[in-house]
């Protein structure tokens, strides 16, 4: 048994209480929201490669190489270096986060 209290303002808690009216039961309502920060975590990965696959064409090589030149120091400072670093992080933390969701 989870007790999960949430400090919200009174209009979050008012449509909180709405939806969970409607629900066969509190199980349903959690599994749903897992369901749906998984969702939204598929599709910002699938966004997020997409736009690696453009800097992996750009420049001829793999985010994964890329990015242990950079962690290594051996990258430029310019704009597209890191626009690709910060995609290739925020790719792990996503697919960490689904991993633990899933």
């Amino acid at each position: 048994m989870f007790n999960l209290q949430l400090q919200v303002d009174p209009k979050t808690e008012q449509r909180l209480k709405a939806i969970l009216a409607h629900m066969q039961n509190e199980e349903t309502f959690a599994q749903n929201i897992i369901a749906y920060q998984i969702a939204e975590l598929q599709k910002s990965l699938l966004n997020i490669r997409l736009d690696l696959k453009g800097f992996e064409n750009k420049y001829k090589q793999s985010s994964e190489k890329f990015y242990r030149l950079y962690e290594q120091g051996q990258t430029d400072d310019s704009e597209d270096t890191m626009l690709w670093a910060g995609l290739y992080e925020m790719l792990r933390n996503n697919e960490e986060r689904l991993r633990e969701l899933a």
